[in-house]
């Protein structure tokens, strides 16, 4: 339940605390007082959006507290879920500041705005009068009908494998889709793979070719420089060889008169042997050196192999050739994997349809289940509110197609007079009658412990007299059991209450501030007889009011 609420610096008001008790709360108050500012404040901590256009005070951060006694609310696991310290009397607080910035804490703990109104939205519910709308919105009448029929488990373990079932069709198809263009390009690339394969090729052997191209076409030429080479070094008469021989032999005549000959004629003799092995290497390589046309031939056709398939596929080496060919590969291999991935996504598909289906099932077993009761409460509580006539009607119908919510859905179909065949709720019913129905069905809800704290603002809008007095009575009743916050312009609604807040305006000469107070009892009956009576309170009306609070 809600045990007080404190708010500052939001639109006209600057500083206010209100503390809540068990069974209905009443709050009251001229048109214009702010009672609907009250609500926009608490819709800050349920999580709503702000901006900076709420703030009383410009310069200042909009502060809103609400702290609720959560106990038996069944909520530890959400808390440890979130990493949130749990508390009996939990505070939740929203920050507003001037830049437009939010915050949100949940016992001092920052929290996103998503966390704070999951946790919210399971201890408060606002009904106001636009809401009334919402009954004839179909998915709102089915969810009436899974609170009733509790569902919200199965429900949400429902949507969690529908939702699951969804992403593994949407995979299914957009590999399909693959399939069908890979399909279309299975054929090329395996032609372009196959040309790749069919020339063997190796990594390092265009360099090999060059080299070998170039040794093919000048062959004459270095066979002959060679040859001309080793004649210089090794001819038998003139070649180098032989001279550097014989200026050995003449520099060891003079040994034996010079100290120094000895060692030119080492010198002479190292370098003749150098000479002679040089000369030796190059008589080898001339001997290597061979012209073959029809080798140079294959060597230019392999070449010409490797630079047209580099010039077809845009790259510059052998290398990125052989990594295309395996991406080719790779491409391929993948092409025909794909119908192993679709039978495993099919299979998968028909595995969480069966699921899908299972639980689709179970949902509308328990909403036929409960429609009858449904129908009948609804109808016992409509003619309690002064609609004698009232027929209500909940309308079943099986989907094509499974979605988020299940099989099927829910219409509530109603008449407020004989003869007349219910119909859709929003061609039929008038104002008040939304007004009764939407308490009828909160009521019920209520009562099998599916709703928190509930605040009603203005529901009894259109609503007067004797059905006014039964109206308040069924707030009261619903207030037995729950934590009823009810903001009303009857007094007959109003003199129900176990406490009374009035909402007024304060004027200065600078400003006007919003204020609210709880009124003592004697506070009460003039209240309850300005209600009755107007601006101008009469004996008549107090009396009135004092026989209203005394059915109390």
């Amino acid at each position: 339940m809600l045990r007080s609420v404190s708010i500052e610096n939001y639109a006209l008001i600057d500083k206010l605390n209100i503390e809540f008790d068990k069974g209905l709360s009443i709050i009251t108050g001229e048109t214009g007082a702010g009672k609907s500012i009250l609500l926009g404040a608490l819709s800050l901590i349920l999580g709503q959006r702000a901006d900076t256009s709420s703030l009383k005070d410009k310069e200042k951060s909009c502060v809103v507290e609400g702290i609720f006694s959560i106990e038996g609310y069944g909520l530890e696991p959400l808390f440890a879920e979130n990493d949130l310290d749990y508390d009996a009397n939990s505070t939740f607080r929203r920050i507003i500041n001037p830049n437009g910035k939010s915050r949100a804490f949940i016992n001092d703990i920052p929290v996103t705005l998503s966390v704070l109104k999951e946790i919210t939205d399971k201890l408060i519910d606002i009904h106001s009068q636009h809401q009334n709308l919402l009954i004839a919105n179909t998915g709102f009448q089915l969810w009436i009908v899974d609170l009733l029929a509790d569902n919200t488990e199965l429900l949400k373990t429902y949507k969690d494998v529908y939702s699951s079932y969804k992403r593994t069709i949407a995979s299914l198809n957009g590999l399909r889709q693959q399939h069908e263009q890979s399909k279309a390009d299975y054929d090329y690339l395996l032609f372009q793979l196959n040309q790749l394969e069919e020339v063997k090729l190796q990594e390092n052997e265009q360099g090999k070719l060059e080299v070998e191209l170039k040794l093919l076409t000048h062959a004459e030429e270095i066979k002959s420089g060679y040859s001309r080479a080793a004649a210089i070094l090794a001819s038998d008469e003139m070649g180098v060889s032989q001279l550097l021989h014989e200026t050995t032999q003449t520099i060891h005549r003079l040994i034996p008169l010079s100290p120094n000959a000895e060692e030119l004629a080492k010198r002479v003799e190292s370098t003749r042997i150098e000479i002679q092995d040089i000369a030796n290497e190059v008589e080898r390589l001339e001997e290597a050196i061979t012209f073959s046309p029809e080798r140079q031939a294959a060597v230019e056709e392999r070449l010409d192999t490797i630079y047209s398939l580099e010039q077809k596929h845009r790259v510059s080496s052998v290398r990125e050739l052989l990594e295309l060919r395996d991406s080719l590969q790779e491409k391929i291999n993948a092409i025909v994997s794909f119908d192993e991935q679709l039978e495993t996504l099919e299979k998968e598909k028909r595995q969480k349809e069966e699921v899908v289906c299972r639980l689709a099932n179970q949902l509308t077993e328990k909403r036929k289940k409960v429609l009858p009761e449904v129908e009948s409460r609804i109808i016992e509580m409509l003619r309690t509110l002064g609609i004698p006539n009232a027929t209500f009607k909940t309308v079943y119908s099986e989907l094509d197609s499974h979605t988020q919510s299940g099989s099927s859905s829910i219409s509530f179909l109603f008449s407020a007079n004989k003869e007349v065949a219910p119909q859709d709720i929003s061609r039929v019913a008038s104002g008040g009658e939304m007004s009764r129905l939407m308490l009828s069905l909160k009521s019920l809800v209520a009562q099998s412990g599916k709703l928190p704290t509930i605040i009603f603002d203005e529901i009894d809008t259109g609503i007067s007299g004797e059905v006014a007095d039964k109206m308040g009575q069924l707030i009261s009743q619903l207030a037995q059991k729950n934590q009823v916050i009810n903001i009303t312009h009857l007094p007959q609604v109003a003199s129900k209450g176990n406490a009374h807040y009035v909402v007024y305006k304060e004027d200065s000469a600078s400003s006007t501030r919003t204020r609210i107070r709880k009124l003592n009892d004697e506070e009460r009956v003039m209240e309850i007889a300005k209600m009755l009576s107007g601006s101008s309170v009469t004996e008549a009306a107090i009396n009135n009011a004092r026989v209203l609070l005394e059915k109390l």
